[in-house]
């Protein structure tokens, strides 16, 4: 057969997207750039941004569907599956490092306040109130741990032939990711804080509000998944795409029991309460 393979690797055809995702990826950043100093570099950011995000969504979407084709032509033998694996190891690394740059910055603040004039040597600042942990946060973090057991159930499923698991953990994982963003913004709406008027608020709002763009990413992937999941798409043999989905899931959900333990339980301990 003219499409067999007959090695374990395959060379794939001239791609525009790998371009594509970084051209528009460099605009994104400059738009962000020029529209955080619109005072001195004009009007230009918010269009800029738009255009860049709209060619990064488009890469997303076209290299992704190109890559399910590949998988569906034999093109990922085990070793390409493997090296698959490995790539999707290093991202999360990556993404972890990116983290510990947040954490590094909060606990810089709150071990350090004397190095801090502007609040006094004091974290949090003197007169900011913090968020409850054992209320909101307490009940995301719960989200987030049943999600977690529910896309494990969707996974041991689809291992062993189950597809009505697969499709019913892989639903129940969804509407828990969607749970817990909506308890997030309506936990912004209320916050007793606005972004950027101490470090703590600063700090608080970069790790939560970058953890629950994660959120959101996983959960687009996620509905991938399940879509996929309905076409068919995935056996116990052959089934990366939701493997990546599920690794990068629960990276999520230990990074909120980071930011759960650290932010919202030891870096509001000993300060006013917010409605308490």
């Amino acid at each position: 057969m003219a499409g067999a393979k007959n090695h374990d690797y395959h060379i794939l055809p001239p791609s525009i997207w790998p371009l594509m995702g970084s051209v528009s990826a460099f605009m994104m950043a400059m738009g962000a750039i020029f529209w955080m100093h619109a005072d001195q570099m004009g009007s230009a950011g918010p269009g800029l941004f738009g255009l860049g995000l709209a060619g990064v969504l488009a890469t997303m979407f076209f290299w992704w569907m190109d890559v399910v084709k590949e998988a569906h032509s034999g093109d990922h033998t085990p070793v390409v599956q493997l090296h698959l694996r490995y790539g999707m190891i290093l991202f999360i690394a990556s993404e972890v490092m990116f983290f510990v740059g947040w954490f590094w910055a909060f606990f810089d603040f709150s071990i350090f306040p004397s190095a801090l004039e502007p609040i006094n040597g004091l974290f949090p600042s003197k007169g900011v109130e913090v968020l409850n942990a054992f209320e909101l946060p307490l009940l995301n973090t719960l989200i987030l741990l049943c999600s977690g057991t529910t896309v494990t159930w969707a996974h041991h499923s689809l291992i062993h032939g189950d597809r009505e698991g697969l499709k019913k953990g892989l639903l129940l994982t969804i509407l828990l990711g969607i749970l817990f963003s909506c308890i997030q913004a309506y936990e912004y709406a209320h916050a007793p804080f606005p972004f950027g008027e101490t470090p703590y608020s600063s700090a608080f709002y970069m790790a939560t509000g970058f953890h629950g763009f994660h959120v959101l990413v996983g959960t687009i992937f996620l509905i991938v998944c399940l879509v996929r999941a309905n076409k068919g798409h995935f056996t116990p043999r052959q089934h990366f795409g939701f493997e990546a989905a599920a690794w990068y899931w629960h990276f999520v959900d230990v990074v909120w029991l980071f930011l759960f333990a650290a932010i919202y339980v030891w870096g509001g301990w000993g300060a006013p309460v917010h409605g308490g």
